[in-house]
């Protein structure tokens, strides 16, 4: 499984990254020859676009594969990712991203706390690995302390009993959108832990 688990990785680095550090979110190989068949963004704007919760799962995915392997080109490749999102001009300055860098009518584009929370967690863990890197662990605040804001965070009771409000699930589809996910709740609740645990031991 971990051998598994490695060439996953591995060959995601290869085949699905582009030059500046954002990613495609599928890749099709063909059958035969194991190569690269076709590469396309199914849930974000264009096969060419930055899905953001694409760009925020492979951020916090190779934070994980650095934890697990302490392989250092894990955590290089997590830091490219981070510098992508984070020095993105489409960024918002509340930290809590469009559902897509590229989606062509921002700042009118419906924001995804779900990508957002996923971000935050990542960044917390990164952050205990670069600590001379003080940016990811205020972004990480920053967007945790945005996501508990009124605007974000429902009222008890409120929001289907889902804790987080403004998540985008497949723009494309016209599904799920400004609307709660569980695992928007998920990533929260886990990011809002490791916080906890990080100014615990600070």
């Amino acid at each position: 499984m971990k051998a598994a688990c490695i060439s996953h990785a591995d060959k995601t680095i290869t085949n699905h990254y582009r030059p500046d550090n954002s990613c495609f979110h599928v890749v099709d190989y063909d059958t035969i020859s194991f190569m690269p068949r076709l590469k396309q963004t199914h849930q974000g704007y264009s096969g060419s676009s930055s899905w953001v919760r694409g760009q925020a799962w492979g951020l916090y995915s190779y934070a994980m594969m650095y934890r697990e392997t302490k392989d250092k080109k894990y955590l290089v490749h997590a830091q490219k990712i981070a510098a992508f999102i984070l020095n993105h001009p489409r960024l918002p300055e509340d930290k809590i991203p469009y559902w897509d860098f590229d989606a062509p009518n921002i700042p009118s584009e419906p924001r995804d706390a779900s990508a957002a929370a996923v971000i935050a967690s990542a960044l917390l863990e990164l952050s205990s690995y670069v600590p001379e890197n003080k940016t990811y662990f205020a972004t990480a605040e920053t967007i945790l302390k945005n996501l508990s804001s009124d605007e974000y965070l429902a009222p008890k009771g409120d929001n289907g009993l889902f804790i987080l409000k403004h998540s985008t699930g497949n723009w494309p589809n016209k599904s799920e959108i400004d609307t709660p996910l569980s695992y928007a709740d998920y990533y929260f609740i886990e990011a809002l832990s490791r916080y906890l645990k990080f100014c615990k031991l600070n």
